[in-house]
């Protein structure tokens, strides 16, 4: 049995997932056989975080790609060991952990960190990263890139889906019934991060636990509207976004001039954003089922809050347990399955989703 394993890091920031991935022949079938979360360190969060934010030297950048090679490492040797596995892998498929993403501009580029040298020399397995910069290279936007995943193994031939994805961004995989690959895909704007921010700065906690903090709150429907008018709601696809755009300066300026608000509240107004501008660009075919994946899938009043903007246009809200993988792990069995197609020298990206020029084999290869 072909087994990869899949690392990811997300705009969450919260911790690295790994996923040891049996991928059937001919890449249309994913079964999880083991999990593993690792924390990332205090200091090398705080360094993530400066960095993300334009703080950071020369010096750190450095010190925190080798930092996150080192924990991306330890996150697949514990994955093994917990699943007491010690047979072969073809290869590890890693993320890293994005720290800019600019897919605009003169000379877009997507950073991500977390050597993969050092994945590689730690763990003797093959490495595949840097997915991202290949795309661009060609003229797209470097994501999303898991349509393609999604496509393979989550597209049914006949009903139509979308796999939505919240995880610190959120982002949707269109799947037309019967199509041969992804029909679109987009980020949408914020998912948790905005909110998880907000718990943050006010509560202390990393995140509103089910969102419970939000249900304790009232919409603001002067902010929410003034939120919604941020410019990239409105731009066509493709398109891709980050923390680099979405984030608590962002936020605050719209604040500003704004009366006092109880933070309980703007959690709540928050929740709604990430809400409607999920609800707003799906795609108009009925009926159609919409599967969540990401931490936000675990968000039982966002999850509650989709099914009550949908429910009117025939749109059922489930999460990928139903299609065979638990959430919280679907993003990471992603770059298993990308790691798969670049070993394979086979496409990874979709075109009509990131805009890039062709169809290209994504990301580099470090031998064991």
């Amino acid at each position: 049995m072909p087994l990869y394993i899949g690392l990811m890091s997300g705009t969450s920031m919260d911790g690295i997932d790994a996923a040891l991935v049996d991928l059937d022949e001919a890449g249309l079938g994913a079964t999880l056989l083991a999990t593993h979360s690792e924390p990332i360190p205090t200091p090398l969060y705080h360094s993530i975080i400066n960095l993300s934010q334009n703080r950071g030297s020369p010096d750190e950048l450095g010190h925190c790609d080798r930092g996150l090679g080192e924990c991306f490492a330890r996150a697949t040797q514990n994955l093994l060991e917990t699943a007491g596995y010690g047979g072969a892998v073809i290869a590890i498929g890693s993320h890293g952990q994005t720290i800019r993403h600019q897919p605009e501009g003169e000379h877009p580029f997507s950073l991500q960190l977390g050597d993969p040298n050092v994945i590689a020399e730690r763990t003797g397995i093959t490495t595949v990263a840097d997915f991202r910069r290949r795309d661009m290279a060609a003229g797209g936007q470097g994501a999303p890139l898991v349509p393609a995943f999604h496509h393979a193994v989550f597209s049914s031939p006949h009903e139509h889906r979308v796999l939505l994805n919240i995880g610190g961004i959120a982002n949707i995989s269109w799947l037309r019934a019967g199509a041969s690959e992804a029909s679109g895909g987009f980020d949408t704007g914020p998912g948790n991060g905005l909110m998880d921010a907000w718990c943050r700065r006010h509560t202390g906690e990393a995140y509103d636990e089910g969102g419970r903090w939000a249900q304790s709150g009232k919409v603001i429907a002067p902010l929410l509207d003034q939120l919604l008018t941020e410019p990239y709601f409105s731009l066509p696809a493709p398109k891709s976004t980050g923390k680099e755009l979405f984030n608590l300066n962002w936020l605050d300026a719209r604040l500003e001039t704004q009366p006092d608000y109880a933070p309980e509240d703007v959690q709540r107004t928050l929740l709604e954003l990430t809400a409607q501008s999920v609800a707003t660009a799906l795609p108009g075919d009925r009926p159609l089922s919409l599967y969540v994946c990401g931490g936000g899938a675990l968000n039982t009043a966002l999850m509650s809050r989709l099914g009550e903007l949908l429910d009117s246009k025939s749109v059922t809200v489930r999460t990928t347990t139903d299609l065979g993988i638990a959430p919280e792990w679907v993003e990471a069995a992603a770059f298993a399955w990308l790691a798969r197609q670049t070993m394979n020298g086979l496409a990874g990206n979709v075109p009509g989703v990131t805009g890039a020029t062709g169809p290209r084999i994504l990301g580099a290869i470090y031998p064991a």
